[in-house]
């Protein structure tokens, strides 16, 4: 097991070894994200990931998850519930990121925003909370339900609202990004 795969494993209730391994494939988040780092090492015409990608097409329309093999998002990824999660293929996400069930990560296709989020490492993104544009989100931010975030929130903040109000907070996601594989 490589090391991104045992920090997302990690995530849901400090679970290691194979054994926590076998009971994490039976949480739908951890199940999907293993896919999904499967379908991001192994090319389409190699056997294994050939079989990766049918599995990952099959759970993406069991739980409504809708994420790009091709995204770049960094080791310890959580996903809380299933249900409804599009990240469009151009994000970026950094380490010991947390998805609830109805985020949207998309980009804009015009204007001064054009183009898909970057966001940091350590950071929550709340039930129905949509990023979208070429924005950052910095390290240790929380995205609030519902929140509409199309423009740059900067390290240790809170965003809330539509349109987007930022509360600057040093312990922004204490209690909220939990179980982190030690570096």
């Amino acid at each position: 097991m490589d090391k991104t795969i045992k920090s997302d494993l990690f995530r849901y209730e400090k679970r290691k070894g194979w054994k926590g391994f076998i009971s994490g494939l039976c949480i739908p988040g951890f199940r999907y994200t293993f896919l999904l780092r499967k379908c991001s090492k192994y090319s389409k015409i190699n056997p294994l990931g050939f079989i990766y990608r049918i599995l990952l097409y099959h759970y993406s329309f069991r739980y409504a998850f809708q994420i790009n093999p091709g995204t770049v998002i960094g080791e310890g990824l959580y996903i809380g519930h299933f249900g409804t999660i599009v990240i469009n293929g151009n994000a970026v996400l950094g380490k010991n990121c947390n998805l609830a069930n109805g985020v949207t990560i998309g980009q804009e296709n015009r204007g001064i925003r054009k183009g898909s989020p970057i966001i940091g490492d350590k950071v929550w993104i709340g039930t129905n909370a949509i990023v979208v544009g070429n924005i950052n989100i910095g390290n240790n931010v929380l995205i609030a339900p519902n929140a509409f975030v199309n423009c740059d929130i900067p390290s240790n903040s809170i965003a809330v609202g539509n349109p987007v109000k930022i509360i600057h907070h040093p312990e922004a996601t204490k209690s909220y990004i939990e179980h982190v594989l030690p570096s």
